[in-house]
This record gives C-alpha cells, sequence and structure tokens, in this order.
C-alpha cells in the first residue's frame, strides 16, 4: 500500500503534468467503488481544470476549478500509470483521465478496490507530517495499544502505514511491540523528532529517484522493512513477527518499554 512518502510524491508528479489544465475526458472501466455515477462524475468534472493535486493521509486529492473535489485512495495493490505510446492500455485499469494533449493517467489495480470519491468528507486527523508534537505526545500517552498498531491508526495519525512505521520506529530504536503510554517522554519526542525525519527524508530520495515518472512505491529505500534484508544498516541481525496479522521488522536494538 501507498504511504505518505509515495503519495506526497505522486501528487508532486500529477502537478507537474496536469496543474493547471482542463480534464477533457473520464474513462470509468471499473465503477464499483465510486460513490456517485459515472454519468455524474463525468457532469461534475470533465471540461474542468485542475487546479491542484495533493496528499491527505494516504488519499490524493484532485482540486478542480468548479469546486470539485476527486479523492483517490489507492487501497492496497492500486498504481498510477501514464498513458504513452508505449502503453496505451494498461492491464487492470480503473478509471483514465484524459487531458486532451496534456496527456493521460490512468489507476490500474488488479484488485479493482483503488476507490475514487467525488466530494470526500473533510478529515480532521493529523498526518505524520502535519501533527504537532504535543497533540503526538498527548496521543501516545493516552494509549495502551503497541505504538505500531497507534502510529497505523488512521483514526489517530494518517498517512504511516506497514513499512514506515517499522522504518521509524528502528530509528528511533523503539520496539514496535511497546506500549504507547509506556514510551517515556523524553523517547517520545525522539519518536516524533525521528517520524519527521525518516518522512521527510523518504519523500527527498523517492522524488530524486522517480524524476518525473510514476513509478509506483519504492521499497529499495527502506532499511529494516523488507524480506530480502537479513541486518540492519548497523549489522544487527532483522527479526520479523505479526502484529495484528501484520509482518513487522525490527532488531535487538530498539527497546521494549512495557
Amino acid at each position: 500500500m501507498a504511504e505518505l512518502p509515495d503519495l506526497t510524491v505522486f501528487a508532486k508528479t500529477l502537478n507537474h503534468y496536469f496543474k493547471g489544465y482542463p480534464l477533457k475526458h473520464i474513462k470509468v472501466t471499473v465503477a464499483k467503488k465510486l460513490n456517485v455515477s459515472e454519468k455524474e462524475l463525468k457532469k461534475e468534472l470533465e471540461g474542468s481544470k485542475l487546479d491542484l493535486v495533493q496528499r491527505e493521509g494516504k488519499t490524493l486529492e484532485f482540486h478542480f476549478d468548479n469546486g470539485q473535489i476527486l479523492g483517490l485512495h489507492l487501497m492496497l495493490r492500486g498504481e498510477l500509470t501514464l498513458i504513452r505510446d508505449e502503453n496505451p492500455n494498461p492491464k487492470f485499469e480503473i478509471i483514465r483521465f484524459d487531458f486532451g494533449k496534456h496527456g493521460a493517467f490512468a489507476v490500474i489495480d488488479f484488485l479493482k478496490q483503488a476507490k475514487p470519491t467525488l466530494n470526500p468528507k473533510p478529515v480532521k486527523v493529523p498526518d505524520g507530517l502535519s501533527i504537532s508534537e504535543e497533540d503526538f505526545i498527548n496521543i501516545l500517552g493516552k494509549k495502551d495499544v503497541a505504538i505500531k498498531t497507534l502510529l497505523m491508526n488512521q483514526k489517530q495519525i494518517r498517512g504511516i502505514g506497514n513499512s514506515y512505521a517499522d522504518e521509524l520506529l528502528w530509528e528511533a530504536r523503539v520496539s514496535p511491540f511497546s506500549i504507547a503510554s509506556a514510551i517515556p517522554k523524553k523517547q517520545v519526542t525522539v519518536l516524533y523528532d525521528t517520524m519527521k525525519k525518516v518522512l521527510n527524508d523518504a519523500i527527498e530520495t523517492i522524488s530524486e529517484l522517480n524524476g518525473n515518472e510514476l513509478r509506483g512505491e519504492l521499497r529499495d529505500v527502506l532499511k529494516i522493512h523488507a524480506a530480502h534484508l537479513d541486518k540492519s544498516p548497523t549489522g544487527k541481525q532483522i527479526k520479523s513477527e505479526k502484529l495484528n496479522g501484520r509482518t513487522t521488522y525490527f532488531t535487538e536494538e530498539q527497546k521494549h518499554y512495557k
């Protein structure tokens, strides 16, 4: 699943190609996840200029000059692809956005779970980059759950998923199985600062590697969360266990607070 860093770069790439241009045509191949009819979607968006693409948590939002907003959640396996001569009809296409002479892009998903939503309801939950240190400390102090579970809870902090939760917890040397409320305040501050750094560093790295391409999620930037890795950058053995059904990677360097 695409997480905060990937989606931030996707938004930047889509702005590069399509911001400021009118959406000429929408082609819906799989409509089951739409919250409106295909007819209404086309009526509200076709012919309108794309003002901005921005990330909201794990959702991309497309803002148009007529006030309409299209939210797009890629779910577990959804991807974005630019439509080009060498790839005019990508497999598993869900929906296509055609900007005429300025190009087109499509959402593809073999699971057919990617979710386009016209005018999604605003969400007030902060994400890993926007949350204040005070709010972060308060949230952790009230939750007697595993810290990784809390970081991935989109009703508490948006944008962080399985991969980057492991990454930032390793960088902060906090065990993913630590009880959030048991982590000392000083270490919570370290975790907060680490979260910001890991996410921002990932955005910068992915942006450099992707250039102006929509390459999908980049996992080569991860230091811990990867099945092919045996040791951490510090040389410690990487272990893996299931936490709430999700594979969790960690090392003995990470302190378990309980």
